[in-house]
């Protein structure tokens, strides 16, 4: 039975090619740079496609929370980070896990390192986060003595561990100029390693952005790439120019309720609770929810006549759709919609679809 027949109410699809690709080219890139690979799982969020990682030498991974942490305890990882501003409410939790998993956590203030030193019953590593431009989190690159006294708790403790330093340019997102913000980066953590290396000669600086890894050729002495997007990637990915809409592996299978040739516009079954709601900007101003793709039984196409989602609500999807796709679409038919934002749209859906008909995991889909 083909995957198609499966499929009657909004699907998330995976295609293990495209994904494995994704994960094989990033893995050359780094072993070319001299890198290790410590991906961002906030993304993929699945035990199985974390299986097709570790094929590809990739021994270490990265959480956006302690409930995802979880979920991937057990599953071979050398060592998990949780790369969030560590919640100390849940440090009884961290000691828990830290029984039978290495795990690192993330800190980015003196009182969350010292609820850490006072608290931990477990050896638990940590990264200290820089903020070198993004202003999201993160010490500031110059405030030295908060690093100082970060570090100065920490050997207080004989639980709490020093890495190394984190940053997550974040603004790369954003920037017109993403090489002068990872040029930046790149020279923020080279300061931090040549200050702090005398000190601890086993630390490491770790730089997770999907524009910068996947773009840009020039690390430094950076020692690991964190990206998390790239092993989907997205629209999003696409217009900032870290991939081609051949390299998005993942797109949201919806079937078509209603058609209007008057206004050139399709109704589907696919809206904010499957998507999320980011969004993109056409040229003339109108708003890109998502771009049609074209199902088969091997996956999906890409047309050359351009359909994109120009409004969505709760449940509701709006195509504005061209003249070609108007001509051949129906009732009951399943369009494919690339999102915007694969991390937040495979979080929505919780499972996915591949293109054998297999249920993949995914930790929001597991309760």
């Amino acid at each position: 039975m083909s995957y198609l027949d499966q499929i009657s109410s909004p699907t998330l699809l995976i295609d293990e090619k495209i994904t494995r690709a994704n994960l094989h080219r990033m893995a050359d890139k780094a072993k070319r740079h001299g890198k290790k690979l410590v991906p961002h799982w906030k993304t993929a969020q699945s035990r199985e496609i974390g299986r097709w990682a570790q094929e590809y030498r990739i021994s270490e991974v990265t959480a956006s929370s302690i409930k995802l942490a979880e979920y991937l305890c057990g599953q071979g990882w050398k060592n998990i980070h949780i790369a969030f501003p560590f919640n100390i409410r849940e440090i009884s939790r961290l000691n828990r896990l830290a029984e039978s998993q290495n795990l690192s956590v993330q800190i980015v203030n003196t009182s969350t390192a010292q609820a850490l030193a006072n608290q931990l019953a477990q050896a638990v590593g940590f990264f200290i986060e820089i903020d070198a431009g993004y202003g999201r989190t993160g010490v500031p690159i110059s405030d030295f003595e908060t690093i100082d006294e970060i570090l100065k708790i920490a050997k207080t403790s004989p639980n709490l561990h020093f890495k190394g330093f984190y940053l997550h340019p974040g603004h790369t997102y954003y920037g017109v100029d993403k090489s002068k913000i990872h040029e930046e980066s790149r020279e923020a953590l080279h300061l931090l390693k040549s200050k702090y290396r005398q000190s601890y000669p086993e630390l490491v600086t770790r730089i997770g952005d999907t524009p910068g890894c996947a773009v840009m050729e020039e690390f430094g002495d950076v020692d690991e790439l964190g990206p998390g997007n790239f092993v989907f990637f997205d629209l999003m990915q696409v217009e900032l120019g870290s991939c081609g809409k051949e390299d998005v592996s993942v797109c949201l299978a919806v079937p078509v309720v209603d058609i209007s040739l008057e206004r050139k516009e399709i109704l589907v079954h696919g809206g904010g609770v499957h998507l999320a709601k980011d969004v993109l900007v056409n040229d003339d101003g109108s708003k890109n929810f998502g771009e049609v793709v074209l199902l088969n039984e091997n996956g999906w196409i890409i047309p050359s006549h351009r359909s994109f989602l120009k409004s969505i609500s709760q449940e509701h999807g709006v195509i504005k759709a061209s003249n070609e796709l108007l001509a051949n679409v129906k009732v009951g038919d399943l369009l494919g919609i690339l999102p915007v934002h694969s991390c937040m749209t495979a979080d929505c859906m919780g499972e996915y679809l591949s293109l054998d008909g297999k249920i993949i995991d995914h930790a929001e889909g597991c309760h």
